[in-house]
């Protein structure tokens, strides 16, 4: 792959030296985790989305839970050490983040936000979350991925 090629979430992991694998599909926003998931021939379990949340103090958190799940913002909001969480509106995304609905990553955000993966991630070889653009993924070990944002694990759904 030719570096022009690469998303923002590659180069960040190129620069820390972490291994990674680049997957594409055809890019639909509209197709669900699961779907995904399937397009990869991969277990749902093991491809995660990307939530950004906001705490009642103001911080912003970043979750990544599996494609099958639903963020219980109780457990968010413990894990985070905040009162309570609520999502972020869609329009809000792309200026926070730097990334779009469907295509956002823990990795290479505008700012760093403190993330939390949820805790089945441990469980497995690989994961994968998104490369940043809707259509591409990325697949790596779960521990690089703690490496690359410096987040951590938690019970999330």
């Amino acid at each position: 792959m030719k570096n022009s090629d690469k998303t923002n979430v590659m180069r960040a992991l190129d620069a820390k030296k972490i291994k990674y694998e680049s997957h594409t599909y055809e890019p639909d926003a509209s197709l669900s985790g699961e779907e995904i998931a399937a397009l990869l021939n991969e277990d749902a379990e093991k491809v995660f989305k990307t939530l950004v949340t906001q705490g009642k103090s103001g911080q912003y958190y970043v979750f990544a839970i599996p494609v099958k799940g639903e963020l219980d913002l109780k457990k968010a909001a413990k894990a985070a050490g905040e009162k309570s969480v609520c999502m972020v509106k869609q329009k809000e995304l792309l200026p926070l983040t730097g990334y779009v609905h469907g295509g956002c990553s823990p990795v290479g955000m505008k700012k760093q936000f403190p993330t939390f993966v949820h805790e089945s991630a441990k469980e497995y070889e690989k994961m994968f979350v998104s490369a940043g653009k809707v259509g591409f993924q990325i697949e790596l070990a779960p521990q690089d991925l703690l490496k690359a944002v410096r987040c951590s694990y938690a019970q999330l759904v």
